[in-house]
């Protein structure tokens, strides 16, 4: 299996490259509106918001960063096939503008404008991220009553495009390889994951580190495995230093992702050239989770009604029985596009 991942240098706000219904996933994280770090990109995007800063305007600025974000999400409903999902993931934001202390809405305003480009919302979930205990008191801190809750974690705001859920043949072998095990879908579709952390990105040089704001590979990888099969091709709209490309490759999946600054490739590279290792380690990782899983079970294998197809191992469902992992052999770059060579991935 060869699967393919394409970088376009571009706004992803006209997206020309990409045909209508050409992608199956969304997987992307956006610039927050009315966190500090983006400001200079949002008021390259619109010089009205620097201007709404500048005189207190907290509102104007959170709606206008907003509006300039708005356009990303209408070609996504271009490009994403009927049925699709996108799953963004953002943080709410906290900020003094104009000496007002205030919590701006994020998710919530994404929400609204995600709905109003005909996508439907579906249940969202919640991740726990790590917070720097020395600045985790916000306001008065030990007195009442003019202290603050910390913001402590971030949301993956799941929509599928349209009213109807993507369908397939009957017995579509990719989608049946594509499954994942019973214990892994009780947790990773709870809308609560405690076990994610974010990682900090070594991106070099001090510029590209704060312009970067990258999530824990485990999320995208996660979404990636929940909400595509085998042959489908996964979007990053703002594809940063390619966490969700790096995601799909593990996954064996194809992916294509927009980019404003070339500067992030270099990163990449350095991530893809341990590539078949990263992809094998993370996938000797599931196998054994599940074997303890099944080791770990009260009664034993007698719990599991069925035999896995291609591993030794016994599993809960009929569903699972032609999960199929590949590991990743080689990945070459041509220009803007990585060719990443995949086999399956056996007992180990």
């Amino acid at each position: 299996m060869e699967t393919e991942h394409r970088i376009h240098v571009g706004d992803a706000r006209e997206m020309t490259e990409l045909g209508d219904d050409s992608v199956e996933l969304v997987v992307t994280s956006p610039p927050y509106p009315m966190i500090e770090m983006w400001d200079d990109l949002f008021a390259d995007l619109d010089s009205e918001i620097e201007s709404a800063l500048s005189a207190g305007d907290g509102e104007a600025a959170f709606q206008a960063m907003h509006d300039a974000l708005a356009p990303v999400w209408s070609e996504l409903s271009r490009v994403l096939v009927p049925g699709g999902i996108a799953a963004v993931n953002v943080g709410d934001a906290t900020r003094s503008v104009a000496d007002t202390f205030e919590l701006y809405p994020n998710h919530a305003e994404l929400i609204s404008r995600f709905r109003d480009e005909g996508f439907s919302l579906l249940p969202d979930v919640l991740w726990r991220k790590p917070v720097n205990s020395l600045t985790k008191f916000m306001g008065s801190g030990m007195v009442p009553p003019n202290a603050y809750a910390t913001l402590e974690h971030e949301y993956v705001l799941l929509f599928r495009n349209g009213r109807e859920s993507r369908s397939f043949e009957p017995g579509a072998e990719r989608r049946y390889e594509a499954a994942y095990f019973w214990e892994e879908r009780n947790d990773w579709f709870s809308d609560l994951w405690t076990d994610v952390r974010g990682e900090r990105q070594q991106l070099g040089t001090d510029g590209l580190r704060k312009r970067s704001a990258a999530y824990p590979f485990e999320v995208p990888y996660r979404l990636v495995n929940m909400y595509s099969v085998y042959g489908d091709t996964v979007l990053d709209p703002f594809w940063g230093t390619g966490t969700t490309s790096l995601a799909a490759m593990v996954a064996g999946r194809n992916s294509v992702g927009y980019e404003l600054s070339r500067e992030f490739r270099d990163v990449f590279d350095e991530r893809v050239a341990g590539l078949p290792g990263f992809a094998d380690s993370v996938n000797r990782s599931r196998l054994a989770q599940h074997r303890e899983f099944v080791a770990d079970s009260e009664n034993g294998a007698g719990d599991f009604g069925y035999e896995a197809d291609n591993y030794d191992f016994p599993v809960k469902t009929q569903q699972e029985r032609q999960l199929q992992l590949y590991s990743v052999v080689d990945c070459e770059r041509e220009d803007d596009r990585y060719l990443v060579a995949h086999e399956r991935f056996g007992n180990e």
